[in-house]
């Protein structure tokens, strides 16, 4: 999972208001352009756990407030946007 995050960095994202952002990694670690501090691969590979746990409950996460943690909007955008967290691919506004 974290290899398709790197695969994408560069790429434009959207968070969930439509705020546009892109990203860098450095070792296990994402810099958003929108962002001073870090966020760590742990805290993306612990999002997407989430992400697919809620799934297979029946109760599917449809926004980044639902995560709750550190990078929220900006690890669902990144998710959501490569299609990691379900769905079809949200990276281009029309």
């Amino acid at each position: 999972m974290w290899r398709v995050v790197e695969l994408y960095a560069g790429e434009a994202f959207f968070t969930s208001k439509k705020l546009p952002f892109s990203y860098t990694v450095k070792g296990r670690e994402l810099f958003c352009d929108r962002k001073e501090k870090s966020i760590t691969e742990a805290t993306v590979v612990r999002a997407y756990e989430k992400i697919l746990a809620a799934q297979a409950a029946g109760d599917p996460i449809r926004g980044p407030k639902r995560l709750c943690m550190f990078g929220a909007p900006y690890i669902w955008g990144i998710l959501k946007g490569t299609g990691l967290a379900g769905g079809e691919e949200e990276k281009a506004l029309p």
